[in-house]
């Protein structure tokens, strides 16, 4: 956490608490919502100034790097599409693991997974994955840049990959890794007053993360863990 942040009092997150028997995320209290913060501009949010923000980045620092380790899995390098579809209004692209998966089973994930040796960059293991995960072809896929390296607690190294997408894009999502498919504005996404910080203690060990639940029609969508710490940082470099 950034100690000079007005809300840097969340510790890292751990999505992995859901291993947990019985642990429900949703049932947490909720320390705090952010609405103190400013949301990032609308006129900030377009294609052109993206692409201008990622080709000119601000100074800036991280508000969560590092999840507090859960397990004692061998490290590995993973890549995620943070993929901007370009609507009338921006929309984030967003996956629910499907239950049987080994790690993450459940959650609201972006799409993306484990780096391969044949992949020459992070950008190419989070197109590659994608393409594997929601069938969204790289041609319609403009990569802006990268945030900061994300390490969970269950050991997965993580390099977020923003990206635009064209709104023609055809998806083909992977039934075995992926339950649902949706779309959250980033606009929504990018207002701390959507920002909701939780506290839990197990064991002894106090521990603390982002949420930002999303009514999507009849289904909330609760975005919490990596995901959401990584959004988190998406903002404080948006708002930098």
């Amino acid at each position: 956490m950034n100690p000079t942040h007005p809300s840097a009092t969340v510790s890292p997150v751990i999505a992995a608490l859901s291993s947990l028997p019985d642990f429900d995320p949703r049932k947490v209290p909720v320390q705090g919502i952010d609405a103190h913060l400013p949301a990032v501009p609308r006129e900030a949010q377009t294609p052109q100034a993206l692409r201008a923000r990622f080709a000119h980045p601000p100074q800036w620092e991280p508000e969560v790097v590092l999840e507090k380790k859960f397990t004692n899995r061998a490290p590995a390098h993973a890549s995620v599409l943070v993929a901007i579809v370009q609507r009338a209004q921006p929309m984030v692209l967003l996956t629910e693991r499907t239950a049987h998966l080994s790690t993450h089973s459940g959650q609201v994930a972006f799409p993306g997974g484990r780096a391969d040796p044949e992949d020459a960059t992070p950008a190419d293991t989070a197109l590659r994955e994608a393409e594997e995960e929601v069938g969204l072809a790289r041609e319609f896929v403009e990569v802006l840049g990268t945030l900061p390296i994300y390490v969970t607690g269950t050991s997965f190294i993580i390099t977020p990959v923003v990206a635009l997408v064209r709104p023609d894009c055809v998806l083909h999502p992977n039934p075995y890794e992926v339950a649902d498919l949706f779309e959250v504005p980033l606009a929504f996404l990018l207002d701390p007053a959507n920002h909701r910080r939780h506290v839990f203690d197990s064991d002894g060990v106090h521990r603390e993360w982002f949420s930002m639940p999303y009514q999507d029609g009849d289904k909330n969508r609760f975005i919490w863990g990596a995901t959401a710490g990584m959004l988190r940082n998406f903002y404080r470099f948006m708002q930098a």
